[in-house]
């Protein structure tokens, strides 16, 4: 057995980052661009009223001006402003040439075609800099994930058209004769195929394109034609068969049908049957067939390969730390994956921790991290945890 770490090091060596595409600016939200991206304008472009009011070249209390003109977003006052004048001018407009500041509209008195300004001016000239914002050549640097105010700020720009990493073509193929799809009428031995389904939202929200294969059955024809309708797939993840038992397809199997193994084996829990190597162009990874193991081996290890893939660091999924809010027993010989929920202005474990009970991962809001043969916590200690909501 290999230890969480080591196993996270061979599978980023596996994971050779994909590559790129363009797409309009609005499917880049959520994308990770993959080359840098530039302003093709000045923002705001020209110099800009910042409110309702005057636009003037001089001011001083109790001073009446001739109103001469008007601007308005989109609409520009075409003349100079002179001595003894103002334009009337609204938020977003630009500033007429001659003006130097905005006096705001509270601070005036008009009477037709004359403004009389107040006692009491602000010093506050209310004009937005061209370029303030930004100015041509300007960057967005790559290796981000674009969130709405990145797809704005491009807009802004100018940009168009995004570079980005192209998205991993995910292929999950669910292995077992006891299994049928949800919807499905199960027979007296079999039970619902759940792992793919969380393993296919995962992936979803990780920006990959999930695949959901039909089950390999526990026969070499049925999982070669999985292997086949994986065909194009960057990633493989087959679930379940990965132990050593007659049974166990995928162990027992796929080393014939290509798979070139590069570890077998974590010292975890749970999650411990985990394989992974190369499946032709493919890298494939193989989880154990427990629900609880094959959700929580998808935080531990498939998140930050898919993430890897597309580009971003290639590091484990980021840990937080918080207090205990009840004790926990020393741990064994591997690391462990607790399923816990913040409670009582801490993080509690659940009592148990069988890898088959989905409804207490239902629960979970983080997998308290154990390291290896760590002692007896008290409430109050602090310890790392995976936020898995």
């Amino acid at each position: 057995m290999i230890s969480v770490a080591e196993a996270l090091e061979h599978l980023f060596g596996l994971a050779t980052p994909l590559g790129s595409e363009t797409v309009p600016l609005l499917e880049a939200h959520g994308r990770v661009l993959v080359e840098d991206v530039a302003a093709t304008r000045d923002q705001p472009p020209f110099d800009g009223s910042a409110m309702d009011g005057y636009a003037v070249r001089d001011a001083a209390p109790g001073l009446t001006l001739t109103v001469v003109g008007e601007a308005a977003a989109g609409h520009g006052f075409d003349g100079t402003v002179g001595d003894g004048e103002a334009v009337r001018i609204f938020t977003g407009a630009p500033v007429p040439k001659g003006a130097t500041r905005i006096v705001i509209q509270e601070d005036v008195t008009r009477d037709g075609d004359e403004v009389t300004l107040g006692d009491r001016l602000e010093d506050n000239p209310y004009i937005r800099p061209a370029g303030g914002d930004f100015r041509v050549g300007d960057r967005i640097t790559a290796g981000r994930v674009l969130g709405p105010n990145d797809i704005a700020l491009m807009a802004a720009m100018n940009i168009a058209e995004v570079p980005v990493t192209r998205r991993p073509v995910v292929a999950l193929i669910s292995t077992g004769d006891e299994l049928v799809m949800p919807g499905e009428t199960p027979g007296p031995d079999q039970i619902i195929a759940s792992n793919t389904m969380g393993l296919h939202a995962l992936m979803r929200d990780l920006g990959a394109v999930p695949r959901l294969l039909p089950i390999a059955r526990d026969n070499e024809a049925s999982l070669k034609t999985a292997f086949d309708l994986a065909a194009g797939a960057d990633l493989i993840i087959t679930i379940g068969g990965a132990s050593v038992g007659d049974h166990d397809v995928v162990a027992n199997l796929a080393p014939q049908l290509g798979f070139d193994q590069t570890f077998y084996k974590v010292a975890m829990r749970p999650g411990k049957p985990l394989m992974a190597g190369r499946f032709g162009t493919a890298m494939m990874i193989g989880l154990p067939g427990n629900p609880v193991s094959a959700m929580v081996c998808g935080h531990v290890f498939i998140a930050p390969v898919v993430r890897a893939l597309l580009g971003l660091a290639a590091e484990p999924a980021p840990r937080r730390s918080a207090a205990l809010a009840k004790e926990l027993p020393a741990n064994g010989t591997r690391e462990h994956y607790m399923r816990a929920r913040f409670d009582h202005g801490g993080l509690v474990a659940f009592g148990s921790q069988d890898s088959s009970l989905l409804s207490i991962l239902g629960q979970a809001d983080a997998l308290i991290v154990r390291p290896p043969n760590d002692a007896a916590r008290a409430a109050g200690d602090r310890v790392e945890y995976l936020p898995i909501r």
